[in-house]
């Protein structure tokens, strides 16, 4: 089956023969989003067995090549800059194994490669351009030029790995000429070595954060569900503090509306923080692992890697049932789930009942915050995911 766990295999030397080109918008330092954090990760984990070349948007880095724009192609929609990035990495993709590409952003270049060169693409699915119809916003008519890549390279991959067993419905659902053999779910994963719990009460009071907290990170995107969350905390118990990490906004419209929302909640009170530059890893992990509980009010979210990075760092989650994120939270065990129907009004006071009867209960939220590490540790394994990930590039070539 299409879903069906995979597992790799040397008896016959091939891993060291392999050759994947990895193909990813985001790559360190610039990573904003959940599906930079998982092409990171990925990517180490594979290299510990197998070559990888990893292939970036942007300036070279030391461990990948990158590729710019020109003054004249960076005025263009981001859509065609991403179209033109893509024939630029295709064109360096000759010699490889098989083209491995993340995100709609990259997905070209996997299908110009595989045409190309007559390579296996292989997709990662992070998110999906039919289920997010508001990135009309941020991109205007590129949205229709991004929404045809999406499509046309995914009916021609060799095979598309969806990061929850969620997702790859939808995948299915948005495209139904797939064949679903070819849809496979590889969830994300955490490394329980670099996320666990850390204390810095240095930077708790440098940012002024004080008394329990919640604590939500994330990009401000309609997909997160940020809006809401800033709607529901006018009802918190005003004891209770809200960290926010927030930043790296979609579109111009999307930031002001949350900046005067969180402008209103600081002027009645002082212990909402919101930290709206990219914050060094190290001080994330420390933000998540003092908190009391984690927020994740996505209104779409293929797997949320962010949950698993606050179960790691032994914090409670309280988050929307939507996407994979009920594969990562176990409702009752390591957080709880808020179902989100469409409808704003009930989703945010449902978000506000919990939020003050969690806050108020450490105890339970101790006992969440313990299992959600042992979940991580024991289900979300990067090297698990390499592995199985190998085996599927291999039953391709």
């Amino acid at each position: 089956m299409g879903d069906s766990p995979v597992t790799a295999s040397n008896s016959d030397g091939s891993l060291q023969k392999m050759r994947v080109g990895l193909v990813t918008k985001e790559w360190h330092p610039h990573i904003y989003g959940g599906a930079g954090v998982h092409v990171k990760y990925l990517a180490q984990s594979l290299q510990q067995h197998i070559n990888v070349d990893i292939h970036c948007f942007g300036e070279p880095r030391p461990d990948a090549t990158g590729y710019q724009l020109s003054e004249v192609e960076e005025a263009l929609n981001p859509a065609m800059q991403a179209l033109i990035t893509d024939a630029q990495i295709a064109a360096n993709l000759d010699g490889v194994s098989l083209v491995h590409s993340h995100t709609w952003y990259a997905n070209m270049a996997g299908h110009f490669a595989k045409t190309l060169y007559k390579i296996p693409h292989v997709i990662t699915a992070h998110s999906l351009e039919p289920d997010r119809p508001w990135k009309e916003e941020q991109i205007g008519g590129g949205y229709r030029i991004s929404s045809w890549a999406e499509k046309t390279a995914y009916e021609s991959a060799d095979a598309i790995i969806a990061v929850s067993q969620g997702m790859r419905r939808d995948v299915l659902k948005a495209y139904p000429n797939l064949n679903p053999e070819k849809v496979h779910a590889i969830l994300n994963g955490i490394d329980t070595d670099i996320y666990y719990p850390q204390s810095d009460p240095e930077l708790l009071s440098r940012l002024g954060v004080k008394g329990p907290y919640a604590i939500f990170v994330g990009r401000i995107t309609r997909q997160k569900g940020l809006v809401h969350l800033l709607r529901a905390w006018k009802k918190v118990d005003k004891n209770f503090g809200l960290v926010l990490c927030a930043g790296s906004p979609d579109e111009p419209g999307i930031a002001a509306e949350v900046e005067e929302a969180i402008k209103e909640l600081q002027a009645e009170r002082d212990n909402v923080i919101w930290v709206s530059k990219m914050a060094p890893q190290a001080d994330v992990i420390a933000l998540l692992s003092g908190a009391d509980l984690f927020l994740c009010p996505s209104i779409y979210e293929p797997l949320g890697i962010v949950n698993l990075e606050a179960m790691a760092c032994e914090t409670a989650v309280l988050a929307s049932d939507v996407g994979g994120i009920p594969e990562v939270v176990a409702d009752g065990i390591t957080g709880e789930l808020i179902h989100y129907t469409g409808e704003a009004a009930p989703f945010e006071a449902a978000f506000t009942e919990r939020i003050n009867a969690l806050m108020g209960n450490r105890d339970l939220l101790r006992k969440y915050g313990e299992a959600g590490r042992v979940r991580a540790m024991d289900q979300f394994s990067w090297d698990a995911i390499a592995l199985e990930t190998i085996a599927l590039y291999r039953s391709l070539l």
